[in-house]
């Protein structure tokens, strides 16, 4: 078939769609996505799927998740600052499938906006691809959408795909929690990828209120809130045969995520003056009027991973990870697994 040159009509860059801007788009995050690159990758960018090669498992079992960064992008929108992004996202998927025990193969991102912006597009990708260096995970794919009339001029949103591998007989679930095991907390960074449109409704959404300085955080709130989502891949990994179960404590807090590893019958009971609660979590709340339940119902308020095992284990664990400290211990309860937060003091 010949196709002809007639008079100019109707074209995808006057719907707002550049074909062109796309492809440029494209080749700045093909740079970042194979410095990601192991011989398990059997493909570069731009064939149809990422083939992806993985041995030495007996009895392989994949473990995959699928997230996004939420509300946080607006925040990056104001200050322009679009670099920790992708460390996020990749974060967030990372400590999903380490609470099975699988470890990181490969993970592909989802970018959509109205118009694309290579260089914005590009300072995501430096991040997904500085994220997936860290833990050894192959950045090999994914999807950049321009969808004007979708998405605002400036706005746009990111979600990622990410598969890992666990031996069938060293999966963790939680099934062998008892009574008397001891919960270990590892700190968050801040808020990770949770609670930002309480925290928007709270503060605002101007340029001005994220450049505001406050003494008790030592940073401004802007900073504060774009600080990256924590990995806890390569400090837990060594632990792993210790561990009974895992909580990564995102949307829903700890009184929604720990529930989740619990067998029947029995309930996380937290102290909470073990740990300490980060200045921005005080600060929303004050400034919000937040009731303390709920401030825990949608902030993981310092906690980023809870880890369960036995007393004897948790102190291996706690002596390896000096970081990690025991904040609790699970008793036994009738009914469906719950959260206690006991804010006694703990003699």
């Amino acid at each position: 078939m010949v196709i002809g040159v007639g008079r100019m009509g109707e074209t995808y860059i006057k719907a707002g769609v550049d074909i062109e801007t796309a492809g440029k788009t494209t080749e700045l995050i093909s740079e970042y996505a194979r410095s990601t690159f192991g011989p398990e990758v059997l493909t570069g960018l731009g064939f149809f799927g990422g083939l992806f090669e993985f041995k030495g498992f007996k009895h392989p079992v994949l473990v995959s998740s699928v997230d996004g960064v939420g509300t946080k992008l607006k925040i990056a929108s104001l200050l322009d600052k679009h670099d920790t992004i992708g460390i996020d996202i990749v974060n967030h998927c990372v400590n999903d499938i380490l609470t099975g025990g699988a470890e990181p193969l490969f993970f592909l991102d989802y970018v959509a906006m109205g118009k694309l912006v290579p260089q914005q597009v590009a300072a995501v990708a430096q991040g997904l691809a500085q994220a997936c260096r860290e833990v050894g995970c192959a950045l090999i794919g994914g999807e950049t959408a321009e969808m004007p009339g979708l998405y605002r001029v400036g706005d746009y949103d990111l979600a990622g795909f990410i598969v890992g591998v666990v031996e069938k007989d060293r999966i963790i679930q939680g099934k062998t929690i008892v009574a008397g095991d001891s919960i270990l907390g590892l700190p968050s960074s801040g808020l990770h990828t949770n609670g930002y449109s309480l925290v928007r409704r709270v503060f605002g959404e101007t340029r001005a209120t994220l450049d505001t300085y406050y003494p008790e955080l030592k940073a401004t709130l802007g900073e504060v809130l774009l600080k990256p989502h924590r990995s806890y891949y390569l400090k837990l990994k060594p632990q792993l045969p210790l561990i009974k179960g895992m909580a990564h404590i995102t949307g829903g807090g700890l009184i929604g995520n720990v529930p989740r590893i619990l067998p029947q019958g029995l309930t996380a009971r937290f102290h909470q003056q073990l740990w300490t609660v980060p200045p921005i979590f005080r600060l929303i709340q004050k400034r919000g009027e937040v009731t303390e339940a709920e401030m825990y119902r949608v902030f993981n308020m310092g906690v980023g991973m809870v880890v369960i095992g036995s007393p004897d284990n948790a102190r291996q664990i706690t002596a390896a990870l000096p970081e990690a400290r025991v904040i609790g211990e699970v008793i036994k309860q009738e009914g469906k697994p719950r959260v206690i937060i006991d804010k006694t003091k703990n003699n």
